[in-house]
């Protein structure tokens, strides 16, 4: 009987012992896959600030388009998310790559890592997207705009091709990706589809930048001739 009752003394003993041992694993594992972790995340941070530095001291192509690796799936999934529309997060895409691009020579690493300003990059750019699709009509494809400088009234012939000239200069000012597709689609005489397949974007690519760049056209008319 004594017998049984110290193995069974010894038994409890050893599992306690067995969970302490236990529980003392899961902390160190737990502690050091934090570790691990840690240290990825801060040679991913330092690769990433490495490739910045190039990119705004060197100008160097090769670095960006690993940055652009990088963070594009990143930026088309917020896109995504917060436009709801696959050709628009897109456009924030290489929006918000193009200004990485351009002003590179502003990031401070002292001040932030980089997937930080990057995407602080990435919510302005989506924020300023948002208010111009806010304000945009869905008719405001050109109906409203173009037919100004097709009229077939022969006293107002001067007029329209002053007006013509006036909208020309100004499609030069639009932004590069919404020059292409109005000229394309205005200039050219293509259709969004013949466009998208040509620019190997999808359809609504096409779609959201003319209405974009019209919308823009259409706030310089007003301004000057109403």
């Amino acid at each position: 009987m004594e017998n049984f009752q110290s193995q069974t003394v010894q038994s409890r003993y050893d599992k306690g012992m067995l969970s302490k041992i236990n529980n003392a694993m899961t902390t160190n594992d737990s502690s050091d896959n934090n570790a691990i972790d840690n240290q990825a995340s801060n040679d991913e941070a330092k690769y990433l600030a490495d490739l910045m530095m190039q990119v705004a001291n060197q100008r160097s192509k090769a670095a960006f388009a690993k940055l652009f690796a990088h963070f594009s799936p990143k930026i088309r999934a917020f896109g995504v998310q917060r436009l709801s529309q696959q050709g628009l997060a897109m456009d924030l895409v290489q929006e918000t790559m193009t200004r990485v691009w351009t002003k590179a020579h502003l990031y401070n690493a002292d001040k932030a890592a980089v997937s930080t300003w990057v995407f602080t990059v990435m919510r302005n750019q989506c924020f300023d997207m948002l208010r111009k699709v806010q304000n945009n009509r869905e008719d405001a494809y050109g109906d409203d705009i173009w037919p100004l400088f097709e009229s077939d009234e022969s006293d107002e012939t001067d007029n329209d091709f002053k007006l013509s000239a006036t909208l020309l200069k100004h499609v030069d000012d639009l932004p590069p990706l919404q020059k292409q597709v109005v000229q394309g689609i205005y200039m050219q005489e293509l259709t969004q589809q013949e466009l998208a397949d040509k620019l190997k974007v999808p359809i609504g690519t096409v779609k959201s930048r003319l209405r974009l760049g019209l919308e823009k056209l259409k706030g310089f008319m007003e301004k000057h001739y109403d």
